[in-house]
């Protein structure tokens, strides 16, 4: 495992125009809980996982029966879907997206829902069964591309030709404003878990993507436990798209192989993510594909069957090396908060 460690806030170029994420969890709550299958998912003292690990406690919040779409993404492109319909700006609309994971099926999801339709672009790559759970959900499926970021290029591409409405959960120069809102979703799930929690975690494990997730969990973080924790970003080291922009000081463009923890095979960052997580994260770590895969199996012998992308924030504490463990100030009297993000395939 590879760790950059910085100091908080990291400049990093070319973000003046990009907001930071949102802290507003009232907006979020409020609408999410009019949902007929919405329900707060449970928090894990997984005692297995902490002997292993070496720590006091871990604390897993399990996204896995999220509103029966299994994965936190519900709360996200369905969120801001239910924003539009709120304002009548719904029905009959089209929502295009490219999709790596579950981003896809809470547009599917949350079309279906609110009387519009979707189109979801996927890579070459992605398995035909993702293909078929997205057809189920009444989305429209396009393959177009060998990576996420070819895929995303079709859906803008898609979305001008066709007059439909793009909603990704990344974001870029010119497009924030519905990726603000979709992040902003994912408040829901980290305001429980600082409600569930029986007390202030010393260390948060985020794993990353395009950053969603990571950036809006660390900014509600830091809003509600100040400076206290100590927050590290996992993701996978042949797309290392957040911990290469910090170290960069500006956003670039990784390259590498297709990783096997495909939700997290992103190789370039949401821009708001990235503006928050400069400033609110301390450490930003690389897992190999076989570290991913060991976290997935301790997290299903702990009983928590994930992937290794839902996972890997989990395999980014079992990976640490003694000096790393140190170096972030793990010890046996350590409480540590994770998020297992989607279920077993």
């Amino acid at each position: 495992m590879d760790i950059l460690h910085v100091k908080r806030p990291v400049p990093v170029a070319g973000l003046d125009d990009i907001p930071l994420p949102s802290i507003d969890t009232a907006a979020p709550q409020a609408l999410v809980a009019r949902c007929p299958v919405a329900a707060e998912t449970p928090l894990v003292d997984a005692q297995a996982i902490a002997t292993e690990a070496g720590v006091a406690h871990v604390w897993v919040k399990d996204e896995r029966g999220r509103m029966g779409l299994g994965s936190f993404k519900a709360l996200g492109a369905a969120y801001v879907i239910a924003h539009d319909a709120s304002q009548g700006k719904a029905r009959g609309q089209t929502y295009v997206t490219a999709s790596a994971g579950n981003h896809g099926m809470s547009v599917a999801a949350g079309a279906a829902a609110f009387g519009a339709s979707s189109v979801v672009y996927i890579a070459e790559t992605v398995p035909e069964a993702f293909a078929l759970r997205l057809a189920e959900q009444g989305a429209t499926v396009v393959r177009e591309g060998a990576t996420y970021e070819a895929s995303m290029a079709a859906a803008m591409q898609a979305a001008e030709d066709q007059g439909w409405a793009l909603l990704s959960d990344s974001s870029w120069p010119g497009y924030t404003t519905r990726p603000h809102r979709l992040m902003e979703g994912y408040l829901v799930l980290m305001a429980e878990a600082i409600a569930q929690m029986p007390q202030v975690p010393t260390h948060i494990f985020l794993q990353a993507g395009v950053g969603g997730l990571a950036g809006a969990c660390a900014a509600l973080v830091r809003k509600v436990w100040g400076d206290g924790p100590r927050i590290i970003v996992v993701e996978p080291e042949v797309a290392p798209a957040l911990h290469g922009s910090v170290a960069a000081g500006c956003p670039v463009e990784s390259s590498g192989p297709v990783s096997d923890m495909g939700r997290l095979d992103c190789k370039m960052p949401s821009l708001i993510a990235l503006k928050g997580l400069a400033r609110d994260a301390d450490a930003f770590a690389l897992i190999s594909e076989s570290e991913g895969q060991a976290g997935a199996g301790t997290a299903m012998v702990a009983g928590l069957p994930s992937t290794p992308s839902g996972a890997a924030g989990i395999a980014g504490l079992l990976s640490l090396s003694e000096t790393q463990r140190a170096e972030l100030g793990l010890d046996g009297t350590s409480v540590v908060f994770c998020v297992l993000s989607e279920g077993p395939e």
